[in-house]
């Protein structure tokens, strides 16, 4: 359906305010008739809407402060996604700062927003390394225990877990190691547990993984050497420096269970090799669906990597757990 991009309207604004609310975008301290007056009101910002015969589709908000652009309320009707509309709606914006001599923009995204940071990462929006602080200059009172993510229980971690599918296997094509970096990737038949806790322990400490620490060995030798669990690991001039598990348990459904890098391995252009390896041999012994799942303590690309080579999110849960670097299962220093 043809989509139109156009300055907001008068008209538009019961449908925009509707549109903010069904994406969950709007928060306790944020009352979205008076952000569209503010951005409505100046010279250095606009609000952009996406039609569909006459309806609004989606919206964003942009401004700048001479030298920065920022984006706001990026939204899009539940039932109009995948069409392109956000990015429309985006290259709009950017188009419009570019008309008005802005060399930049950025915008803030929730950490559990994974489906914005998906969004932005595929379209090419990089990670700011500056870091972000903030006061409250309003009597914050008590606001609602669903509209403030910051708020948990001391010693307890939250997170958002995103679960991925693949419903067909995809034609990607072929990835090669790094030029210049002698690779092999071998499977670890039924390896020594201290083995496996190396590369678990090594790989998994940036991002917290715990949970295969807190088994015992007995416990974890009747998963590692179940035939129907594979252990890939990679090597970079023979020294291992990442794995992926494959956990064909419940087939025809296939899960790769664990997948991921030595720190000092990190950026180096292995993770898309791994991965399109790991996808191409989760798709043999007669799979007809793999999945994977992701959390908000994972590495920031981890998402969009995974949707970028054709997994699709199907469901999303929050929970929170035990910091387990207060329990003893992670030293102090983890995931910092």
């Amino acid at each position: 359906m043809p989509v139109q991009i156009a300055s907001f309207a008068p008209e538009h604004r019961e449908a925009v305010i509707a549109l903010w609310h069904d994406c969950d975008l709007t928060r306790w301290y944020n009352d979205p008739d008076h952000d569209l007056d503010l951005f409505l009101a100046k010279d250095n910002s606009t609000v952009l809407v996406a039609l569909q015969e006459a309806q609004v589709a989606g919206s964003i908000c942009v401004g700048h402060d001479g030298h920065r652009g920022w984006l706001y309320y990026l939204a899009t009707a539940p039932d109009a996604r995948g069409q392109g509309i956000a990015r429309a709606l985006v290259e709009a914006s950017e188009a419009w700062l570019k008309e008005h001599g802005i060399p930049k923009v950025q915008l803030m995204i929730r950490q559990t927003n994974l489906e914005a940071l998906g969004f932005y990462e595929a379209i090419g929006y990089e990670l700011n390394p500056c870091v972000l602080r903030q006061r409250w200059l309003i009597d914050r009172g008590t606001p609602p225990e669903d509209q403030d993510a910051g708020r948990q229980e001391a010693g307890k971690l939250a997170v958002t877990i995103t679960y991925l599918e693949m419903l067909e296997r995809p034609g990607l094509a072929h990835i090669h190691p790094p030029i210049g970096m002698a690779t092999a990737l071998i499977r670890a038949h039924k390896p020594t547990i201290s083995f496996y806790r190396y590369l678990y322990n090594t790989v998994g400490e940036p991002w917290i993984w715990y949970e295969r620490r807190a088994m015992s060995d007995e416990a974890l030798a009747a998963i590692v050497h179940d035939e129907a669990v594979e252990l890939y690991v990679l090597y970079v001039e023979g020294v291992p420096a990442g794995f992926v598990e494959i956990d064909r348990r419940d087939r025809p459904d296939v899960d790769l269970a664990f997948f991921g890098l030595i720190p000092d391995y990190i950026g180096r252009g292995l993770g898309q090799y791994l991965l399109a390896s790991a996808i191409d041999l989760a798709w043999t012994d007669g799979a007809e669906r793999v999945t994977v799942n992701t959390c908000t303590l994972d590495h920031a690309s981890a998402l969009p990597l995974y949707q970028r080579f054709g997994f699709v999110p199907y469901e999303r849960k929050e929970i929170e757990i035990d910091d387990p670097r207060l329990t003893g299962l992670l030293p102090p220093e983890a995931g910092k």
